[in-house]
């Protein structure tokens, strides 16, 4: 019937759930977002099975327990876990500064963990710490009303290209150019809205001055100094007026896809030692989260194939040429080296393999 939801939609609304601390139900298990979680709904749970604690494999190198799941590690609750111990264990802030209880005992048999590793995917894309406690229910105990998603699908769709679809567009003088376009372009299926910023009238026949910008909000709003980022957006811009045109791309993905509220979790352990990738390991995401074929679909969109791309970032040339957009050429772009960002531009160069 198609007034029912599709499978994107689904997991939409599986997102807000999360975030929100209500359960989803994937496969017939309950699976909850350890951050968002109440000590209520944790007594719901246990009184429908035995939970498990599922962490990434970087969290659990963080803890020292075995990944015995590849990605992924099952743990099991101790007697007497409760909210704060969970948390404990899923949020590294305190790791340095409070011990975490234990011994942790991680899960070895071989149950199918594609449950797990849905649900996990699934706190990642709502932007919250990727731990998740998860029970299989008895058939028929289930409450109504809770969303539910098959598991192996949800893993497929989340990582499928994002299909956008403009919504609006219209003239916006800026200080880089007055003769601006500002288009908006959403995903189908609901969540974040990405922009592209299309500077003068540039033809679609030619390579296009463009940049992937990633949404920052400390760096382009605050004017951090702990990044590059604002002095990255307005030398792109300044740079594409000056020629009079170009378009950048601008990225709802902050904290390379992991959130602003991740992103100050990652700030805060940088400030007790840890590099920007270490932080994001300890977080237990990846190095990068983001994912850049956005821009070639927000260039499909605007009707460019080739670009002349500014970007110190090789994987975006690769991501870009991998997807149908021609890279004629990489402009460098860098500016906004400071005391303050200096170690955190090496680590860029370092262990990401940014050409600075």
């Amino acid at each position: 019937m198609t007034l029912l939801p599709s499978l994107p939609e689904t997991i939409s609304r599986a997102r807000t759930d999360l975030r929100i601390g209500l359960p989803v139900v994937i496969d017939g298990n309950l699976a909850a977002a350890v951050e968002t979680l109440s000590p209520e709904r944790l007594a719901g749970l246990r009184a429908l099975g035995r939970p498990v604690l599922v962490l990434t494999a970087r969290r659990a190198g963080t803890l020292k327990v075995p990944a015995y799941d590849g990605d992924l590690a099952r743990i099991e609750l101790p007697e007497g876990a409760d909210v704060a111990w969970l948390r404990a264990v899923a949020d590294p802030s305190d790791d340095l500064r409070v011990p975490l209880k234990g011994p942790l005992a991680a899960r070895r048999d071989a149950e199918d963990v594609t449950p797990h590793r849905a649900a996990i995917a699934l706190a990642k894309s709502a932007q919250l710490l990727p731990a998740v406690l998860l029970v299989e229910a008895p058939a028929g105990e289930i409450p109504q009303g809770l969303t539910r998603l098959p598991a192996a699908p949800v893993i497929a769709q989340l990582a499928a290209e994002t299909v956008l679809s403009p919504v609006a567009a219209a003239h916006l003088p800026i200080s880089a150019a007055e003769r601006t376009r500002l288009h908006i372009l959403r995903p189908a299926a609901g969540g974040a809205e990405h922009y592209a910023i299309e500077i003068g009238d540039p033809p679609r026949d030619r390579p296009v001055l463009a940049r992937l910008h990633s949404a920052c909000f400390t760096g382009d709003v605050l004017g951090s100094l702990k990044c590059d980022c604002g002095p990255q957006l307005h030398a792109a811009l300044n740079a594409m007026g000056a020629e009079g045109g170009g378009v950048l791309l601008y990225l709802n993905q902050e904290g390379r896809g992991i959130g602003l509220a991740n992103k100050m979790r990652a700030y805060d352990l940088q400030s007790q030692g840890f590099d920007t990738v270490e932080a994001n390991h300890r977080l237990g995401f990846e190095d990068d989260e983001r994912d850049f074929r956005l821009g070639a679909a927000l260039l499909r969109q605007l009707g460019f194939g080739a670009v002349r791309l500014m970007t110190n970032n090789p994987r975006k040339v690769e991501m870009m040429q991998s997807h149908g957009i021609e890279v004629a050429e990489r402009v460098p772009l860098i500016v906004g080296r400071n005391p303050w960002n200096d170690a955190y531009l090496a680590v860029k160069r370092d262990k990401s393999g940014h050409m600075l």
